[in-house]
């Protein structure tokens, strides 16, 4: 029977402690949730590869170190209403009700949303919303956030998602560069200004909405 939380563990050893994440709530958030439960039965021997792994409607759920970059970067406390673009799984978010005191997470795809809604539930986790709907638009009527991430690449970082942070808020959005690249960038809001800064290279299905591709 597979030792699950030991996976876990080595996990965030060796892929996150190891290679740069330094944040140690984001660290024990990621050796809490667990990521067997976010991935198709068949494929959860691999739920703590180093590597996105597919799930329905041509979506992935994002490789772990993914997941605790976007954590670190919003630079959460605890306090924080986060708004994140594109469920999937639920895994994300999952990790974000650990981080922050509420999660508002949008999914295009019905399907996932709904699989993401029972996840969670089973799992007793009562402070992330789920929303239907273009989440490249972000969700004016419950704005401001202290943070915004994205799950999925954009041309540019979403100007509606931009306008909905809260003053020094962080969004992390990976954006596609030229020659097709995609690029995990963090901004900070400072009043009408942003200060951007590259994480790194990244790979993630492309952002679909008003705001996206």
């Amino acid at each position: 029977m597979t030792d699950f939380s030991d996976l876990r563990a080595r996990m965030v050893e060796k892929q996150l402690r190891r290679r740069g994440i330094t944040d140690e709530r984001v660290l024990a958030a990621m050796e809490q949730a667990p990521r067997e439960a976010f991935v198709p039965a068949r494929m959860r021997h691999r739920a703590y590869a180093d590597s996105a792994l597919p799930i329905a409607e041509r979506q992935t759920i994002s490789q772990p170190w993914i997941v605790a970059a976007i954590c670190q970067a919003l630079e959460l406390t605890g306090s924080e209403l986060v708004l994140e673009v594109g469920t999937g799984s639920g895994y994300s978010a999952c990790v974000l009700s650990l981080l922050a005191a509420e999660v508002l997470s949008v999914e295009r795809h019905e399907a996932l949303a709904l699989g993401a809604r029972e996840t969670l539930a089973s799992l007793a986790i009562t402070n992330v919303e789920l929303i239907i709907g273009d989440g490249s638009r972000g969700v004016p009527e419950r704005a401001p956030f202290e943070a915004i991430a994205v799950h999925a690449a954009a041309p540019a970082a979403p100007p509606p998602l931009l306008s909905q942070l809260a003053e020094g808020g962080r969004l992390v959005v990976p954006i596609t560069s030229q020659g097709d690249v995609d690029v995990l960038t963090v901004l900070r809001r400072h009043g009408a200004q942003t200060e951007s800064q590259v994480i790194g290279p990244c790979r993630f299905v492309p952002l679909v909405g008003e705001e996206g591709f």
